[in-house]
């Protein structure tokens, strides 16, 4: 037993030297998008740098939201980013953050009549947002009762801004960026802070999650996730 103990002992960084972390994620610009055939991005950026610190091989697909999420729950050995941490998340995989912190609110295009104040008076509005998006569980936790649902971000934007929708969440920093742009969008209410993560399938190990998180550590601690923020226009004032 002991020589077996031992052997195990000897073989299991090997195991995980070799193993593969697929990461799956959405087009949500400035966080994760693609520009040609290139991947880029604030997070993907940092998911690059931090797998490259831990020495762990990996590979990297973008697809619609739903889809994303639905892999790194339920195949082995994928994640999915960039993903709220949230109550009801919580149990479901193992994580690795912050990527980053933000809070979400909802917006309208700019110049609408629809401005309410309060939670309370936007849930008079249609409001839309992309399908198994965690704002659709935090609308429907607070009772929002016309939910319109898209399969990603630019397609509820575009409805947003072709009256088809009345208002939709986005992260404050998304925000930001899109009216520094020129979007014609004007923010309302806040929905939510939140911490934007790395999540996880639990089949993966708790080494290798130890060793992802660590290399994201270094790159909290030495400042370049400020200097991505920066070059991806998601900087607050406080930051510049």
């Amino acid at each position: 037993m002991k020589q077996l103990f031992l052997l195990m002992t000897l073989l299991f960084p090997l195991a995980t030297q070799a193993a593969e972390v697929k990461f799956v994620t959405e087009s949500y610009p400035p966080f994760n998008f693609r520009e040609s055939e290139v991947y880029k991005g604030a997070s993907v950026e940092q998911v690059r740098l931090l797998m490259d610190d831990a020495g762990l091989k990996y590979t990297m697909e973008m697809m619609p939201w739903a889809r994303a999420l639905f892999l790194a729950e339920s195949q082995e050995m994928h994640c999915v980013f960039t993903t709220v941490h949230n109550q009801e998340r919580h149990g479901r995989f193992k994580w690795v953050e912050p990527l980053l912190k933000s809070r979400t609110v909802l917006i309208r295009k700019a110049g609408s009549p629809v401005d309410p104040k309060t939670l309370d008076e936007a849930k008079a509005f249609k409001v839309g947002t992309q399908r198994d998006d965690f704002t659709q569980t935090i609308l429907e936790e607070n009772g929002f009762p016309r939910i319109d649902l898209a399969t990603d971000l630019e397609l509820t934007l575009k409805k947003l801004l072709t009256g088809r929708i009345d208002l939709m969440p986005i992260s404050e920093k998304y925000f930001d960026k899109l009216k520094r742009d020129g979007a014609p969008i004007e923010s309302t209410v806040v929905l939510a802070e939140d911490i934007y993560s790395i999540a996880c399938n639990p089949s993966i190990p708790d080494e290798l999650i130890g060793r992802m998180q660590k290399g994201l550590d270094k790159v909290i601690a030495d400042g370049t996730q400020a200097r991505l923020f920066e070059k991806y226009g998601l900087a607050s004032e406080e930051q510049k």
